[in-house]
């Protein structure tokens, strides 16, 4: 999902902007000829600086000159930027910038044409997903799935109508926590407590105000809580361990948090590299790794241990970065991919020690199920997926175009 426009979270294009929708047009003025740099150049360059430092240390190739040539294009930089679209496409790891509106002033250039058709005929179209079920409510704006395997039905949290919804397995829907109950903020990701079925939900609105929230199974609110330092947060997806520790990743402050089922408190996680937008996040069945994903990898964490590295792209052709929904599924991780341009469902194996990739499987890709999708979740060797967001007709707390809302589809495909 996306928060609200900065410096930072315009560069990361689509993977970063779920309540400002899109990047917008930058505002430029004619001043004496020239055309004036926009307004956040100077953080906008500051953000330039600290990629082109990452850029060595992430396994994916294409990752940081892929946001840099997105950033670079926001300056006003066309040259640099197209120069930075032809090192990403040559490294062949399926960013496709023919999906990111960040690129919609290229489109129908020659230079910016070839590139498309290269990456179009290295990654071709992958249909295997097929409709599982559509809700009648079209404005909710869907952003996270769970499924709750004793009771056979779905969770949808809603953006819009700050609600979570349940679907049972007749694809029949009503509210589980209706909008106008708690107050709650626009909900986000969603997971289910191992240990008792209760329902945890991440919220955030994109002031940086956030909370995490625990429902019991009839939807009844057990506990809120929320950061107590001042500064902007925003809670995105989260997995609970079998203790009741909850793990929540902080896209706005780039961090990633526990919440001591004890205590109650927050502490971040120690990461050994800069996050930069952290977003989905997966736990393994050992119950204490943790891969959380952010704008240019997905990173594994060992919470006993303490340690943290880059999980390794493999020995060619994909990469892992831009997953906002991230999942563990027999030693594979499934990633709903919607930060790499146009947006794909992926299968990631990982070997025993779970530190690299030894075989990549596109599930899904440029389909009229991968027109926006964000997250998902696994019934036995299914993944259902939300299809079309339509986060990109989110401005805030408005619809953009009430004309152009239609059904939510979840889609699912069978997974390897």
């Amino acid at each position: 999902m996306k928060p609200p426009f900065s410096a930072f979270i315009l560069l990361l294009g689509l993977v970063c902007l779920p309540f400002a929708g899109y990047p917008q047009e930058k505002e430029k003025e004619q001043v004496k000829g020239t055309l004036a740099e926009p307004s956040d150049a100077a953080e906008v360059r500051q953000q330039i600086a600290q990629l082109e430092k990452l850029e060595s240390a992430v396994p994916s190739r294409g990752a940081v000159p892929f946001l840099l040539s997105i950033a670079k294009l926001h300056l006003g930089e066309t040259r640099e930027a197209l120069e930075l679209l032809k090192k990403t496409v040559a490294m062949k790891e399926g960013f496709d910038p023919s999906g990111d509106p960040a690129f919609l002033g290229l489109k129908g250039t020659k230079e910016f044409d070839d590139l498309v058709t290269k990456v179009h005929s290295d990654f071709p179209p992958v249909a295997q997903a097929r409709l599982a079920f559509v809700t009648e409510e079209k404005d909710l704006i869907p952003e996270g799935l769970a499924y709750d395997e004793k009771q056979n039905l779905f969770y949808l949290s809603s953006l819009n109508r700050k609600k979570i919804v349940k679907i049972d397995s007749e694809g029949r829907s009503s509210d589980f926590v209706p909008g106008d109950r708690y107050g709650l903020l626009p909900v986000l990701g969603i997971r289910l407590d191992p240990t008792d079925g209760t329902v945890w939900a991440d919220t955030f609105e994109d002031a940086g105000r956030t909370e995490l929230v625990h429902f019991d199974a009839s939807g009844k609110l057990l506990e809120r809580f929320g950061p107590k330092d001042g500064a902007k947060h925003g809670f995105n997806d989260l997995v609970v361990r079998k203790n009741g520790e909850v793990i929540t990743t902080d896209s706005l402050g780039n961090q990633v948090f526990r919440l001591d089922s004890r205590t109650k408190t927050f502490s971040a996680l120690k990461i050994y590299r800069p996050l930069f937008y952290p977003n989905g996040i997966a736990l393994a069945d050992d119950d204490h790794t943790v891969y959380v994903a952010d704008a240019v990898g997905i990173i594994r964490v060992d919470l006993i241990r303490g340690e943290s590295r880059d999980v390794d792209t493999g020995p060619c052709c994909n990469t892992l970065s831009g997953a906002d929904g991230l999942y563990w599924h027999r030693g594979s991780l499934i990633a709903v991919q919607n930060g790499i341009g146009s947006p794909r469902v992926a299968a990631f194996k990982l070997s025993k020690d779970g530190t690299r990739v030894t075989r990549t499987t596109v599930l899904e890709n440029r389909t009229q199920f991968t027109v926006l999708p964000t997250t998902g979740a696994i019934r036995g060797d299914d993944f259902y997926f939300i299809a079309n967001s339509q986060i990109d007709n989110l401005n805030g707390d408005r619809i953009m175009d009430v004309t152009k809302l239609a059904p939510v589809r979840i889609a699912v495909v069978r997974l390897p």
